[in-house]
């Protein structure tokens, strides 16, 4: 074991292949402490949505990264993910099959070649298959023969497109451009004498090879790179696991917040300020009454009410709260919440009256304010009313209009409350319906409000109106569309 480890002085092939360098975006030359904590999960900073423009690709996968030292138990943590996600389509997409095919002459030296560096990689080759599978593609994924140091040339990994991608590899973090197509990033942090154990019995067992020849590679080149290339890389991650796939309470945690984020609208995760409410069979059914052109205003009226009910207490739900204790009949303390006091709602005229039944069925003699902004195809920046509490700076505000379509005019009431002194936090948008342009058009003005919502539809027509919509609700609601 000396002998191989003293080997390491020995001059060796870098990996690097000039021919087809792949310039990295991001720095490998610092290095960062493993943290102290012996904290179960250790959050890091949330990675940035997968696409931040206003373009959205249609059934957005959720992409996860999985990366940590070599036998750190990247590969147990992805199958127990998979495992739990068994309601989901899942695809594993190992950074080992985009290896690059070893030259002659490497393969002459190839004990004194380095797989542990990035240059080791076809970095362009994974990004291309990455962004067909997010785009909705299917691809094929090349084979690596470990033995040979050589991808396959008749036979191909064939991967659909799916609900989830998780990316595993020692080196995924490496690269900002691979960085950046992921949902989530999380590391798999293993003790490094636990690390060597492991690669010694897979390399042995799996790969045939003799233990001298793996504990040279490993002082060579495993150990260096994983200091320089793979531990700075941990800074990145959202999601540390220590203990990898023994750690089975972190991976379950991992597994829930996964579950919640495929529950979510695209636009729910470029903006967390945005609410859709839970969709059920029973939302879905009053959905699709109200938005039947043959449905009877009886109807209408009645099942939109039902909807504006579910809207509004939703909202009610983001407000802050109190403690409160209280003594039940039994004789018993029960600690629960009190309602969040000082609550205002402001009604967009005239839709917005349309919701005013509800907010009042809900909070007993709230205060009702009134605007009224004129409509002129997108451009709804007219005021023409305002009738406000006077101590509406004090109150936390609901304002209330059933249809968010360009955002204009939910823009022009946002701004007189918040020239009105009400803090843009303390505003809750409830509406029916969203068109996804309303909602970039309010987050990114106002990313401190938020917009609690039953649906998000697909886009604005060119009439400015909502698709698939339901038409004018208020002259629906009232009666006036005959």
């Amino acid at each position: 074991m000396n002998e191989s480890m003293d080997a390491s002085s020995i001059p060796h092939f870098s990996g690097l292949r000039l021919d087809s360098l792949i310039p990295s975006s991001s720095s490998t030359s610092s290095s960062i402490s493993t943290p102290s904590s012996p904290h179960l999960l250790q959050p890091r900073f949330p990675s940035s949505p997968l696409h931040s423009s206003s373009t959205l690709i249609p059934n957005q996968p959720f992409v996860i990264g999985v990366s940590g030292g070599t036998a750190s138990g990247k590969t147990t943590v992805c199958d127990m993910i998979i495992q739990q996600l068994h309601d989901h389509r899942v695809v594993l997409v190992n950074q080992d099959s985009f290896y690059r095919g070893l030259t002659p002459e490497e393969l002459e030296h190839a004990h004194e070649y380095n797989f542990d560096h990035p240059d080791a990689f076809d970095t362009h080759q994974l990004l291309e298959c990455m962004g067909k599978l997010i785009s909705g593609q299917s691809v094929q994924l090349p084979i690596y023969d470990f033995k040979k140091h050589q991808r396959s040339t008749d036979s191909f990994r064939q991967v659909n497109a799916s609900d989830v991608i998780i990316l595993e590899g020692i080196l995924v973090f490496h690269d900002q451009d691979v960085r950046d197509l992921m949902n989530m990033k999380i590391f798999v942090d293993t003790d490094a004498d636990v690390r060597l154990a492991r690669r010694i019995r897979r390399d042995t067992v799996e790969r045939g090879r003799d233990i001298n020849s793996v504990l040279e590679q490993y002082a060579k080149f495993v150990k260096p790179a994983f200091d320089d290339f793979i531990l700075p890389s941990k800074k990145y991650a959202d999601v540390i696991i220590p203990r990898g796939g023994d750690n089975h309470v972190a991976v379950d945690l991992i597994v829930q917040h996964i579950h919640t984020k495929l529950g979510q609208h695209d636009l729910c995760k470029i903006y967390p300020n945005v609410y859709v409410i839970q969709s059920t069979f029973q939302i879905r059914g009053m959905h699709t009454l109200i938005r039947d052109q043959d449905i009877s205003k009886h109807d209408f009226v009645f099942y939109s009410d039902r909807l504006i009910r579910l809207v509004v207490e939703h909202g009610l739900g983001h407000f802050p709260f109190t403690e409160m204790q209280v003594v039940t009949p039994t004789g018993s303390v029960y600690t629960g919440v009190d309602f969040c006091k000082k609550l205002c709602g402001v009604s967009i005229i005239r839709s917005g009256e349309s919701m005013e039944n509800a907010l009042r069925a809900c909070c007993k003699g709230i205060k009702i304010g009134k605007i009224l902004i004129h409509r002129d195809g997108d451009n709804g920046k007219q005021l023409i009313y305002e009738k406000l509490p006077k101590d509406i700076s004090e109150r936390h505000v609901l304002l209330l209009d059933p249809v968010l379509a360009t955002g204009n005019s939910a823009n022009q009431a946002i701004e007189l409350l918040i020239q009105k002194g009400v803090p843009e936090s303390h505003i809750i948008f409830l509406n029916l319906i969203s068109a996804p342009e309303g909602i970039h058009c309010v987050c990114k003005k106002f990313p401190s409000l938020k917009i609690v919502t039953s649906e998000i539809d697909h886009a604005l027509n060119e009439e400015f109106r909502v698709i698939p919509g339901l038409g004018e609700f208020g002259d629906r609601y009232f009666g006036t569309d005959d």
